[in-house]
């Protein structure tokens, strides 16, 4: 999360990223499982972590995101491919929303999975485009 290529594209980071606050980041992710009995999960490819991502309920919609470290991002279409499967599966994930920066130009893959944008938000002052992907 300190690696600028990874929060070029979060706008939300806008704090240094230490131990203290990676504790506290991973107990909030832990509560969301905790409070809905999914959350995110860490990545983990030849024994190596590649990045963090996951399902987060925001209000009645299941957000899907994904940040990779730099050396992996060539894994976001097979990991979050994985990701949509599990949704379509899981009888609680009618859709799937998206929130992107606008600074991200490139979206392709939300294309080909067939998301479409439905609306621009704010969140935490940010604007996000947001698309939705419907799993049933």
């Amino acid at each position: 999360m300190s690696d600028p290529r990874v929060a070029e594209h979060m706008p939300l980071l806008t704090f240094a990223w230490d131990l203290k606050v990676a504790v506290g980041f991973v107990s909030k992710k832990e509560e969301y499982w905790a409070r809905d009995g999914l959350g995110h999960w860490a990545f983990v490819v030849d024994g190596r972590y590649v990045g963090w991502g996951g399902f987060q309920k925001e209000g009645n919609e299941w957000d899907f995101g994904l940040v990779l470290r730099p050396e992996a991002f060539g894994l976001g279409r097979r990991i979050t491919r994985k990701a949509i499967e599990f949704a379509i599966a899981d009888d609680r994930i009618p859709f799937v929303t998206f929130l992107l920066p606008p600074s991200r130009k490139n979206l392709g893959a939300l294309r080909r999975l067939c998301a479409r944008q439905i609306d621009e938000v704010k969140y935490d002052g940010e604007t996000f485009l947001k698309f939705r992907l419907e799993t049933e």
